[in-house]
Formats: C-alpha cells, structure tokens, sequence
C-alpha cells in the first residue's frame, strides 16, 4: 500500500472517529433536556446545571487520568490492575502511519481520546437522572470526579483495555456493560442513599406520581440521544476507510434503528395492555432501552434479530420500572431500568448471534460489573455523606432546588411574587455573606415582580 493511501486511510478514519465523538457530545443535550422535562419545574434549573456540570468535570478527570488508566499501555501492572500514568502524550508521527505494517495507526491517537471520554461523561449522566429532585449538586460533582476518574476507566480497562474480562471471552461492542450497565449500577447505589422523593411512596406501599413539568422536552431530548446513538454504536466500528469497515458501519445503522423502533413500539403496547393508556413516558423509555440492548452487539445481528432484542427491551423495562416501584426504588427518569435492565439483557442476547460470545462469559461480565460499580459506588458516596449532606432538607425539597442550589427559576416569568421574593431573598443572602455588593445589588433585584 502506498504511502498516499495511507495518509487519506488514517485521515478518513480520524475524522469519522471525531464525527463520532461530537454525535456522543451531542447526548449530553440528550440527557439534559430529557432529564429536565421529567422534573418539575421548580428542579430545572439544578437538573440542568448537574447535565452541563458533569461533562465538563468528567472530560477534565478522564484528560488528567481516566483514559491512562483505562489504556494503560506499557504500564499495565497485570490484568487486573491498570498502570496509572497522567495526561496525554504526543500524537503518532508520519513516520508511523506511512511505514504500513500490522500495528500502524489507522487513526489519531487524540481522535480516540476524545471519543472515550464523550463515552466517560455519558456514563456519569445516567446517574444524575436517577436521583434527581433531591441529590445536592456539589456532591453530586464530588462523586462524578471519582467515578470518571477511577471507578469506570478501571472496569471499562477490564474489558476495553485489555484486561481481565477480555481474556475470559466477556464480549461489548459498543458498552451495555462497559458504559450503561456500569451507569445504572452506580445509580442503584446512589439511589439506594439518599432514598425516594418525599411524597412518592405511600403509607401503604401506593405509587403517588410524580408529573415531569414538560414532556415536549424529554421528547426532544430521547430524540436527539437516539441521534447520538449513531455516532455511539457506529463509532465503535472505529474506522470507515475500506469497503468491509463501511459496510459494518452501515449495519449497525440499521441495527441501532431498528432496535430503538422496536423498543419503542413494545413499550407502548405494552402499557396499553396494563393501563388502557399510552404513556408517552413509557414509550420514550421503550425506545431508550432498545438502544442500549443493541449497544452490545450491534453489528452480528441480522436487522429482524436487531428489532426482536429491541423489542424484548421495550416490554423489559416497563416491567422493570414498575419492579422497581414496587420495592420504593425511586428512579425520576428511569435511568435504572433503561441502562441497567435493558443492558443486562442485551448483553446476554450478543449469544443469539456471536458465534465467540459464551453464556458463562457474558454472566461473568455482567456479576463483575455490577458488583465493582455498585460496591465501590456506594462506599464512595458513603464517605462523601461523611463529609457533607448528600440529601437536601426536607425545606428545601418542598421548595425547590432551584431556589436553594441555585438561587433562579428556570421559567421566572410563570412564578409568583411570593417565588419571585424568596428567590431573591435566598440569592441576596448567599451573596452577602460572600461580601459582593455587586451580586447583593442584582439578587435584590429578582424580588421586583416583572412587567
């Protein structure tokens, strides 16, 4: 192969790579407008600052030692403790790309980085879902530093960077274990502290819900992580540049869609058989969860076994969120049961069409998963309750995180003078306490009714 080849072979694929990477970036939007249509109005403003928050803090943990730790390289200790190094060395040179061989680089070293760290952020966002309406935001962003930074690149080393779970056979294209399984069972944990939202369990073990403020949102929001899904399934492929790699982007295309049509359509009708009713909410969940069962493996099914997985995902997690209700498991969004449940059975479905993937190598990956993030998750939350409260007051649940965490409303024109006036009230006092007159002077100003 000639030296042009390769150069426009790697050039090709590190774009399609960074492309990629950006249609993942673009989930975070996903999340946040999902997961603020689902609050109500007066946590919007906290849910989102949570959503925007945890990307940046993730990127900058996963750049300083996440992603070393995750592909340690040279510094692998053994295969089940990673080498932990800091930062990020120089790209590949010329040199390398145009000697050829087996182990050239197809494409640039910061192209990948990049892309495993969208991957990193989005991780972290399926916990901030699951306890949302009553999870205080800094520590929430305490725990978002040790999980990007140690907690998922561990596990995700397991499997990804070579350790332990890839020897044993454990298979995850794309990440219904390595990322939403991991998400959902470090939000098992989290949800497991700080309890369900007051007034959402009755005395006698009755659901009381709980109506997300605006639904267009999180329709909106399931729409475009469906769009990102894209670049997180086809991504995966990791190159584009020759006829057999386009043709398996191609596929997981259709797989991907097929699944998160499937998934969608069986949660609708399966909530209809139960309740007579069309949940929209379920119906966003069904098609979230066939994207996440086909995650595993969506490259070997044929598209009618694609939507049969994405089908089974649907039914899944309507039964599974109701389960969880059962047990006072509150889950806003239903993060747990899209990522966790959904994930669960898509990483045992890759058996129906892997001829590698082994039921015991599978069951494997899921136990060592759960366990690890779930474990860890809970004793790392456990400290940070020792050092500041995890939960808001009773006070401030009532009234709002906005208010309190915040100190604004995300739709100030819909609230009362009376809201108007503690809004400010809560922003004057946080600001004179800091000694700045010049915030004092704007607060003060949230307490005047607008025209």
């Amino acid at each position: 192969m000639n030296t042009l080849t390769l150069e426009v072979g790697y050039a090709l694929d590190t774009f399609y790579l960074l492309m990629s990477a950006v249609l993942v970036m673009w989930m975070a939007a996903g999340f946040a407008m999902l997961e603020s249509g689902l609050v109500r109005t007066k946590n919007t403003v906290e849910i989102l600052n949570k959503n925007i928050l945890l990307y940046s803090v993730a990127c900058i943990v996963y750049l300083i030692v996440g992603y070393n730790l995750m592909y340690p390289g040279d510094n692998t200790v053994n295969a089940v403790i990673p080498g932990i190094s800091f930062f990020l060395g120089d790209d590949y040179p010329v040199a390398a790309i145009t000697a050829g061989g087996e182990n050239a680089p197809v494409y640039s070293g910061y192209a990948d980085f990049f892309f495993q760290a969208v991957f990193a952020a989005a991780t972290m966002s399926i916990v901030s879902g699951a306890v949302a309406e009553r999870m205080r935001l800094w520590p929430f962003m305490m725990f978002a530093v040790v999980m990007v930074g140690f907690l998922y690149p561990v596990e995700g080393y397991w499997k990804w960077g070579g350790g332990f779970l890839d020897q044993l056979g454990y298979l995850d294209y794309a990440g219904s274990g390595v990322v939403h399984l991991a998400g959902a069972a470090a939000a098992f944990a989290a949800v497991l502290l700080v309890g369900p939202r007051t007034g959402r369990y009755g005395p006698k073990g009755q659901v009381n819900p709980i109506p997300g403020a605006n639904l267009p949102l999180a329709t909106l929001g399931m729409l475009i992580l469906w769009m990102g899904w894209f670049g997180f399934n086809g991504g995966s492929e990791l190159k584009i540049s020759d006829v057999s790699s386009a043709n398996h982007v191609a596929r997981v295309f259709v797989n991907t869609n097929a699944a998160a049509a499937a998934g969608m359509v069986t949660a609708t009708l399966f909530v209809r058989f139960l309740f007579k009713k069309t949940d929209l909410t379920m119906s966003i969940n069904g098609a979230l969860a066939g994207l996440v069962a086909i995650t595993a493996e969506p490259l070997m099914p044929s598209a009618g076994l694609a939507t049969l997985i994405g089908g089974v995902a649907g039914v899944l997690v309507v039964a599974s969120v109701l389960a969880l209700d059962k047990v006072k498991m509150d889950d806003p969004v239903g993060a747990i049961s899209v990522h966790g449940t959904a994930g669960i059975w898509g990483i045992l479905a890759v058996v129906m069409s892997h001829p590698d993937a082994t039921l015991h190598g599978q069951i494997v990956g899921i136990a060592v998963i759960v366990g690890w993030m779930c474990g860890l998750s809970y004793i790392t939350l456990k400290i940070i309750r020792m050092l500041t409260d995890l939960r808001v007051s009773p006070e401030e649940e009532l009234e709002g995180m906005d208010i309190h965490e915040c100190g604004m409303s995300a739709y100030p024109e819909f609230a009362s003078s009376t809201e108007l006036r503690r809004i400010g009230k809560i922003a004057a006092a946080g600001a004179e306490k800091a000694g700045s007159q010049a915030v004092y002077m704007n607060a003060s100003k949230a307490t005047e009714p607008s025209s």
